[in-house]
């Protein structure tokens, strides 16, 4: 008896052994599918083999558009996207090949790029100043270090750097937290490199889902941003050989915060002999509690460019840790002592007002008088 059932059994075994391997190979082949389909879940599509670009053509910088998913789709979606680390290698030192001038300007668009973009962190900062680097060397992007950060910035979205078009250079760091982006931007102007992101040439936070993050290949992660390079020949060193021009012309969207943009900018009566420009200004000195918070009526000229006032705001506030800058363009409602009729201040054509101890500083136009694209930059009617 007892041999008898032994004999039943071993065959039960073998036969329920067969159907739970079948049954674990269906569920695992429905898992995978369910995963792959476009219905699987959100943000669960499966990733599609980035193609490498024809070597023969320089491939197309698209806009960054994001896919609209949530943080925590957008993050795991991220993490799925493997990490290549086949054919990785770091960036060549970098020398700016132009003058003083120019490598000032230069300087204070990779500083702002960094700033901006990864924040008072060294860490970071250093990381998106490669990429702007490695952009500059790549036919596919400007041949300027102003050029490649502020790439797109005329559109209200689809810039290539979000800090120029989404009004955040109307947000002011610290002057410290400029001051060490401006450091550490020309140090990598002048040969430092950061080997943790090669040659990357895009990033983005984890947070987010560019459309364009499914056609190129993640190198590396930096803290909560992650890094791209083109498949094939446009992400190997050979591609990174482009001239660079060595002239960074002023923008405008940084006068508000690197003086050299802003004097670069400024008509010639911004850069006349500062007791010529006496004459047109008044000062209003503070008195009692505001001793030392003096006020500056100034004339403007209506026919200059508006982001010269900011030239002339910071040539006349010169290094006070305080000053306020009032500007008209209609002499006849520019103010003639103290005391500001609602007339005349509604009449005001620009102003700006600096104050370090606060950690403050901001200009601000009248955009009946002057269009902004950016409507933080308009005073308040």
């Amino acid at each position: 008896m007892r041999l008898r059932a032994r004999q039943w059994t071993l065959p039960l075994r073998r036969e329920w052994s067969g159907w739970l391997f079948v049954l674990l190979s269906v569920a695992a082949i429905a898992a995978v599918l369910y995963a792959s389909a476009p219905g699987g879940g959100p943000g669960t599509a499966a990733r599609p083999h980035p193609v490498a670009p024809p070597a023969e053509v320089v491939p197309e910088v698209l806009p960054t558009e994001l896919a609209p998913v949530t943080v925590d789709d957008a993050r795991a979606a991220n993490a799925r996207i493997p990490l290549v680390i086949k054919g990785f290698a770091a960036a060549r030192p970098f020398t700016y090949p132009g003058d003083a001038e120019n490598r000032g300007r230069a300087r204070d668009c990779l500083a702002a790029a960094m700033l901006y973009e990864a924040g008072d962190d060294a860490k970071g900062e250093q990381a998106v100043g490669q990429v702007v680097i490695n952009r500059v060397r790549h036919p596919a992007f400007p041949k300027s270090i102003c050029g490649v950060v502020f790439q797109g910035s005329e559109r209200a979205t689809g810039c290539q750097f979000t800090f120029t078009c989404d009004g955040a250079l109307g947000r002011r760091y610290s002057d410290a937290a400029w001051g060490r982006a401006q450091v550490l931007a020309e140090m990598m102007l002048s040969g430092i490199t950061d080997p943790r992101v090669g040659l990357a040439t895009h990033y983005h936070t984890d947070w987010v889902r560019p459309y364009w993050s499914d056609s190129l290949e993640k190198i590396a992660i930096v803290d909560t941003h992650l890094f791209f390079r083109w498949p094939g020949y446009w992400g190997t060193p050979g591609a990174f050989r482009g001239a660079v021009s060595g002239h960074d012309a002023p923008v405008a969207k940084l006068a508000a915060i690197s003086t050299l943009h802003a004097l670069a900018l400024g008509p010639p009566t911004a850069l006349a002999d500062a007791d010529a420009l006496a004459k047109e200004v008044r000062l209003v000195p503070g008195a009692g509690e505001a001793t030392g918070r003096d006020t500056l009526y100034v004339e403007l000229d209506r026919r200059a460019p508006p982001e010269s006032f900011v030239t002339l705001a910071l040539r006349l506030c010169g290094e006070k840790p305080y000053c306020k800058f009032m500007g008209w363009t209609n002499p006849t409602l520019k103010p003639a002592s103290d005391a500001m009729s609602e007339t005349q201040r509604a009449a005001m054509s620009f102003s700006y007002l600096r104050d370090d101890k606060a950690g403050f500083e901001k200009a601000l136009w009248n955009c009946g008088e002057y269009k902004r694209d950016d409507a933080r930059q308009c005073m308040k009617r």
